[in-house]
């Protein structure tokens, strides 16, 4: 690691400990033509996941934007903000693992309805009446009747 102090090429590492909740590595330094001390933070370089849109647009994932939409499926519900926070880490980490740079934001929706379904079936309808538009009440019926029949055993046509 270059001294920021001299520009010398060569350090040796004093300590090391870990930072950011585990997350990133502290390391204090010292140059050895010097010998000023210096701190260096080693970390996983995060890659940006690009959602791409029903309309084919594409935008940066947004970890707040699903955060948010979790919470308005499970408004008066009760859901704590814990069981929230799991869902939108559970997914977050799961996107990571794909090891993709795009993914498409139908596939974003199906694992939230996915996961909003083992953990409040109204948040879940709620929020597939948004995700999936929802134009009238039949709609809603055929989807609660689905969600009825799969908790029951049956397949329905």
């Amino acid at each position: 690691m270059r001294c920021p102090f001299c520009d010398n090429e060569d350090s040796k590492v004093i300590d090391s400990r870990p930072s950011d909740e585990g997350r990133a590595i502290r390391r204090r330094r010292e140059c050895e033509k010097c010998g000023k001390r210096f701190t260096t933070y080693e970390k996983v370089e995060a890659t940006i996941l690009m959602v791409i849109k029903k309309d084919g647009s594409r935008e940066a994932f947004d970890r707040d934007k699903l955060l948010y939409g979790l919470i308005k499926a499970c408004e008066k519900r009760p859901v704590s903000m814990d069981q929230i926070e799991n869902v939108v880490n559970e997914i977050e980490r799961g996107l990571n693992n794909l090891m993709q740079k795009e993914i498409q934001s139908s596939f974003i929706g199906e694992l939230v309805m996915d996961k909003l379904k083992e953990l409040d079936e109204v948040a879940y309808v709620r929020f597939a009446s948004v995700y999936r538009q929802f134009t009238d009440v039949n709609t809603f019926i055929k989807e609660i009747e689905e969600l009825v029949d799969k908790k029951k055993g049956k397949v329905r046509k």
